[in-house]
């Protein structure tokens, strides 16, 4: 059986899905989006772009005309700093069976739940930082980071995102000796 597609408008930096069986469903089983009150989904671009990406999404322009996956890429990589790595680690984690979402309030890119569990029904496991392969971190820069992360009883996850789209991840625990 395949998958209804669904469709939204991206207009004023927001993409909002059609009011659907199949966006509440997306929403319940696998928690893209945050739900809106009418029964929309408000889709962050990462989202959008993966579930193009996936066939999941049609997505249109305020006039109607259907938006390519490139040119919501493109629209998305100028807005948002650094995006490209960020898209790759959200890909690739999704792709792996696992929820994550922004992680803003942490002060992190993303929050990532463990298999099985949905936000809400417990905390996030991790919090992930995606860097670039060819970027550099101060020991500040990664101690903030850490530090983060201990304070918010989630272990640090660095995904470093080299030029082809592949990602390798370090945790970082704190050990007691």
């Amino acid at each position: 059986m395949t998958k209804q597609v669904i469709r939204a408008i991206v207009s004023d930096g927001r993409v909002v899905t059609e009011k659907s069986t199949e966006a509440t469903e997306l929403f319940e089983q696998s928690r893209f989006g945050s739900q809106l009150k009418d029964g929309r989904l408000e889709l962050s671009y990462i989202e959008a772009i993966y579930l193009v990406e996936k066939e999941r999404l049609e997505v249109a322009d305020s006039k109607g005309k259907f938006v390519k996956h490139e040119k919501l890429f493109s629209k998305a990589a100028r807005k948002e700093k650094n995006f490209w790595p960020r898209y790759y680690t959200f890909k690739d984690i999704r792709d792996r069976g696992y929820i994550i979402k922004t992680a803003l309030k942490f002060g992190a890119d993303f929050r990532v739940y463990d298999r099985g569990v949905k936000p809400g029904e417990d905390h996030a496991k991790w919090i992930v930082y995606p860097v670039r392969e060819t970027e550099h971190l101060t020991w500040y820069e990664f101690a903030a980071k850490n530090r983060v992360a201990h304070s918010t009883k989630k272990r640090l996850l660095m995904a470093i995102v080299d030029e082809e789209g592949d990602v390798t991840y370090y945790e970082v625990r704190w050990v007691r000796p």
